[in-house]
């Protein structure tokens, strides 16, 4: 759990940096005016909570200095701090996994072209062969030879099978090969690479839609995680809305947040799309993916 806790705390050094610069000199004042909230609001919106979720965020602990006739610029900070916490933790938030006991679970991992989104699945991998489960891959992201490529690379470097066709092959048909494979092999999870091209939007949903139905005619509800750059921001909000109303998404996987100062986005995406972040990518190595901790993420973020 340590380590956990330190990847995240590791992964989350530029926006603490960025936000503790700034966040300490507002705490740090004797008057709690409207200058307070008018700095603290642009510093959330600088982190790329976005301009809802910061509004939300400040009413929220006015209400409570308010309440509670709080004058410490600390205890505003803590007050803070929990808000994010509140928002950060769904109340229907359930474990996507459940059906790992009967396996085998289907987890399709979606996002745009860029996001890191064939290294997250390899992490992914990674981290339930730790767990002892048997992993089959499925590289259905068919339209780029090098997407198949780089999937069967990672599968040779993690002893980890993957099922692919030639380049231009049928998706929904690489994923039920996958699904019958993994079947045979009684493996516990098969994670299928999908394509992103977000510049055709319409036959990529199309495309995503037909190989959930795949799915689901062979009798498994799969479940859908979404992958986002933190780089991105607030265009990954926009990605993420675009695939939730698509397609549906079950958890997003943040990856490349220890490249950034914007893991305020963390905050936008779970606010606006009640979407749980399940993951979050801590560097370049196969076992940098850490599981999201509400409590970890703001310590990590508001803490020195």
């Amino acid at each position: 759990m340590f380590n956990i806790f330190k990847k995240t705390w590791q992964s989350m050094e530029r926006t603490r940096e960025l936000w503790l610069e700034r966040v300490g000199g507002i705490f740090s004042r004797s008057l709690i005016d409207d200058d307070l909230w008018d700095d603290l609001e642009e510093v959330l919106i600088a982190g790329d909570v976005g301009v809802n979720t910061s509004m939300k965020l400040i009413e929220g602990v006015k209400a409570r200095v308010q309440t509670e006739r709080v004058r410490e610029g600390a205890r505003i900070q803590a007050l803070l701090g929990e808000e994010m916490i509140s928002i950060l933790k769904l109340k229907h938030e359930d474990e996507p996994f459940t059906s790992l006991k009967d396996g085998p679970a289907v987890v399709l991992v979606v996002g745009v072209n860029g996001t890191g989104k064939t290294t997250s699945i390899a992490k992914l991998a990674y981290s339930f062969k730790g767990q002892g489960k048997r992993v089959v891959l499925a590289a259905a992201d068919t339209f780029r030879a090098a997407a198949i490529d780089q999937l069967k690379h990672w599968g040779d470097r993690l002893d980890i099978e993957v099922i692919a066709s030639q380049p231009g092959g049928d998706p929904g048909a690489v994923v039920f090969d996958a699904l019958e494979a993994a079947r045979r092999r009684k493996a516990d999870v098969l994670i299928a690479d999908t394509a992103g091209r977000i510049q055709t939007r319409f036959n990529l949903m199309e495309e995503l839609k037909k190989i959930r139905r795949v799915i689901s005619r062979a009798g498994v509800d799969p479940v859908v995680l979404l992958v986002l750059d933190a780089n991105t921001g607030q265009n990954g909000l926009s990605q993420a809305r675009y695939f939730a109303e698509a397609i549906g998404v079950d958890g997003v996987i943040l990856a490349k947040l220890d490249s950034t100062s914007r893991g305020g986005i963390v905050l936008s995406i779970v606010d606006q799309l009640k979407i749980p972040i399940l993951f979050i990518g801590t560097g370049q190595e196969p076992d940098d993916l850490a599981p999201f901790n509400a409590d970890e993420f703001v310590e990590s973020l508001l803490s020195r």
